[in-house]
């Protein structure tokens, strides 16, 4: 077991060993689940599922062949300086 201390603000250190365990970072939200009477701690990091539906769906259907086409043509622009 690794051990820290509560201040009197209710913060603790997360222990080095567990920080890279977890692949937390500065500035990374974790996330607290209580489970059978015990508190586990999650890196909070976005997964995809998470960010389903943060995108609002077209109402048209994109055409993906004009869409391709378009990118083409802005490189193509690109590569010949204009």
């Amino acid at each position: 077991m690794i051990t820290t201390k509560l201040t009197s603000r209710g913060r603790v250190t997360i222990p080095k060993e567990i920080r890279e365990h977890l692949g937390l970072n500065p500035g990374d939200q974790v996330g607290f689940v209580l489970k059978d009477g015990e508190v586990l701690l999650r890196s909070a990091k976005p997964t995809l599922q998470d960010l389903r539906g943060s995108v609002e769906p077209r109402q048209e259907p994109e055409d993906f062949r004009a869409v391709r086409e378009k990118v083409r043509e802005k490189v193509a622009r690109r590569r010949a300086g204009g």
